[in-house]
């Protein structure tokens, strides 16, 4: 009762799903994404080339994910061996690739333990519930509440758009889950009204790159910290994307001098393959006890292998500091040619994470990139996000700043400024 005709399931008559019907669309996916019309096939560095041979400057790096670029070697050479030995086992056996990983991170960061899993909405969903289960079954205080920031970004599951400090990303998914609120930004009393019995955590990015690419101001930072320090709350750091050398540190929040009880990182820590972390302090580990937590990829060899090789690249070529320093050029390089343009309002960021807020809507300004051969991606309408790989070279940047410059005086000159 209710099962489909085997007709229906082999795409036969009657099955929508089948054969394409005359005026069906002609793809097999949900439209869930605004794709522009270029279907890339080969990268290399910080190159990509699309299926008409068409060669890209790649200032988006799959939205900070290729920080070492793309297809970098050592990474290459670890996955190609790790694939003739072993790709797949439960967590219910050791998995040796998760120890020297997880070590790695340990080592380098404040952090004390690692829960592996494929994403950072994953990574951030781990973050949330390891905050519950610290407060409900550690401490006995059946605290819940998470405190989020307005324009912040956390994952699409349906507790981290409930998280995300944005309406749009949750129209249509009510009713949402309850022990969620968002204050404003560096509104400090906003913040300490929020605070209640119930709040188990504060969750905050050191940089709101999808929200339009917004520093933490650090007095703000140090304000939240002590907060939650009286309070008996949990401070959340999410650097899914300022995590992996981004913002000229390993993680972001190094700038700041202070040290979260979780963070999160995913996007850059694989290199391209889907891999996430949370990573928390050793009075955590009583919260998260055999069977309260588990992801069946989390941790796998394949995506082990990658996350070791990519760790190891990073502090043997100091990746980050060299992001920090090519970071500075690019800023520099992008306010002498258009600090003064009256196009241009704000020119920001942190590292290689650069935001360049600009007067009016830039969609028609990415369209005039990718007709030059070059790539980035926005960070709201008016903003220009810029995220290349971290090894980037100083003449990549000026022919990135050469391009920027031109579409935007172009665009300007036609008019379309408001």
């Amino acid at each position: 009762m209710g099962n489909r005709s085997e007709a229906q399931l082999n795409g036969g008559a009657g099955c929508k799903g089948g054969a394409l019907n005359e005026g069906a669309s002609e793809s097999s996916l949900f439209p869930t994404y605004a794709r522009y019309p270029i279907s890339l096939v080969k990268g290399e560095g910080s190159w990509v080339w699309d299926d008409k041979g068409n060669k890209y400057l790649d200032f988006m790096s799959g939205l900070a994910v290729t920080n070492l670029g793309h297809a970098p070697q050592k990474v290459k050479e670890k996955l190609k061996a790790q694939l003739d030995e072993l790709w797949h086992v439960s967590n219910l056996f050791h998995i040796p690739g998760q120890e020297q990983a997880a070590r790695l991170l340990t080592a380098n960061t404040c952090a004390d333990a690692v829960f592996f899993c494929n994403s950072g909405a994953e990574a951030n969903e781990a973050a949330i519930k390891l905050a519950r289960r610290y407060h409900q079954k550690v401490k006995g205080t059946g605290r819940y509440e998470i405190i989020t920031f307005t324009q912040s970004f956390h994952g699409r599951t349906i507790a981290t758009l409930t998280a995300t400090g944005q309406d749009k990303v949750k129209e249509g998914f009510l009713p949402l889950p309850a022990g969620f609120k968002s204050v404003p930004l560096h509104d400090l009393p906003a913040l300490e009204a929020a605070i209640s019995k119930d709040t188990a955590a504060i969750m905050i990015e050191m940089v709101q790159a999808e929200g339009g690419v917004h520093t933490v101001q650090p007095e703000f930072l140090k304000a939240v910290d002590q907060l939650c320090r009286k309070h008996g709350l949990l401070l959340i750091i999410d650097e899914v994307q300022t995590g992996m050398g981004r913002t000229g540190k390993l993680f972001a929040h190094e700038h700041y001098g202070i040290e979260p009880d979780i963070f999160t990182v995913a996007k850059g820590l694989g290199s391209g393959f889907p891999v996430g972390a949370m990573l928390g302090k050793e009075y955590l580990r009583e919260a998260f006890t055999a069977g309260s937590h588990a992801s069946t990829f989390g941790g796998t060899p394949l995506s082990m292998a990658v996350v070791t090789a990519t760790i190891e690249s990073m502090l043997e070529e100091q990746v980050p500091q060299r992001a920090a320093e090519t970071g500075q050029y690019l800023i520099e390089r992008l306010e002498a040619e258009l600090g003064t343009h009256p196009f241009v309002k704000a020119i920001r960021g942190m590292g290689l994470l650069i935001g360049i807020e600009c007067a009016d809507p830039v969609g028609e300004l990415v369209l005039a990139a990718q007709q030059r051969g070059f790539l980035f991606v926005t960070a709201g309408p008016n903003v220009i996000r810029l995220l290349p790989n971290l090894l980037v070279t100083k003449p990549e940047i000026d022919q990135a700043v050469s391009i920027l410059v031109q579409i935007i005086h172009e665009h300007t000159a036609a008019g379309s400024m408001i």
